[in-house]
């Protein structure tokens, strides 16, 4: 059974579990995903569970936080991943999100990423929250607006053939972002 971590009107975040390997399988290899965030390498449910292993599960024991399974709250059907990462060419958690495809253009990214964002300011107590994307995604962009995040600058990570674009997040911003 897993752990709910995070509810909001539509959704639940759930830690992720090797049961939810056929769902990463699919969202990993979705055209969108390898495009925007990158191939992970994830080609059978064997991979999948190793993603899982060693990506979300570690990172809740490491830090406490990680990649979160999103479900629709009325069906508890998988729809994406949302949550914090740790890595270590940045200096801050950054946010990370990705949900299939047909269940873009719905508000669930927004949704989930602003439960995400309030739970790492008002329990975990972050002060500042990073974000990457491709350098063109203007939908991700536009999410990362919503939320309060501010372009910083490029910066290539490793692993990656391209510089990606790194946006900042803190309390202050998002207030701001609010009363406009």
């Amino acid at each position: 059974m897993s752990i709910v971590v995070l509810e909001t009107a539509r959704l639940c975040l759930l830690h992720l579990e090797e049961a939810d390997a056929p769902f990463i399988l699919e969202l990993l290899n979705e055209p969108a995903f390898l495009r925007d965030i990158g191939d992970k390498g994830v080609r059978s449910l064997d991979d999948a569970r190793n993603y899982i292993a060693s990506g979300p599960i570690a990172s809740y024991h490491e830090h406490g936080f990680g990649l979160l399974r999103v479900e629709l709250k009325a069906t508890g059907e998988p729809i994406g991943m949302c949550g914090l990462l740790k890595r270590d060419a940045l200096d801050h958690p950054d946010l990370g999100y990705a949900f299939l495809q047909r269940h873009w253009f719905n508000g669930y990214a927004i949704e989930a990423a602003r439960a995400t964002m309030q739970h790492a300011s008002e329990v975990l107590g972050l002060r500042e929250v990073l974000a990457i994307t491709a350098q063109e995604n203007p939908s991700s962009i536009r999410v990362l607006e919503k939320l309060g995040f501010h372009f910083d600058r490029n910066v290539l990570l490793p692993n990656y053939e391209t510089p990606s674009r790194l946006f900042v997040w803190n309390p202050e911003s998002e207030i701001a972002t609010q009363s406009t």
